[in-house]
């Protein structure tokens, strides 16, 4: 099945919200590196683990779709705050 858009391809691709950017850009980039992690947690959670274990990766992953959301939104002035804590494996 074809999906179209009728935006054109001009190497542009659309954010949330309307604002195009290249599809090479940064933002691009990292929200598809953010996605694919996010898969291989899947992947990992399905495995034979400790309940705990699936219960963090479950938690990462949550994290990991409301910074991909982030991501998809147009840039503001306000720039994302990572926290020492939002490192950190908590057992």
């Amino acid at each position: 099945m074809k999906i179209y858009t009728k935006t054109g391809d001009k190497g542009t691709t659309a954010l949330f919200g309307g604002t195009r950017v290249h599809k090479h850009h940064l933002r691009i980039e990292c929200y598809g590196t953010v996605d694919e992690l996010n898969s291989h947690i899947g992947l990992i959670r399905d495995q034979k683990i400790s309940a705990n274990s699936k219960k963090e990766l479950l938690r990462i992953q949550h994290e990991l779709f409301t910074l991909g959301a982030m991501l998809l939104h147009r840039p503001r002035k306000k720039h994302l705050k990572v926290e020492k804590k939002d490192l950190t494996f908590q057992k």
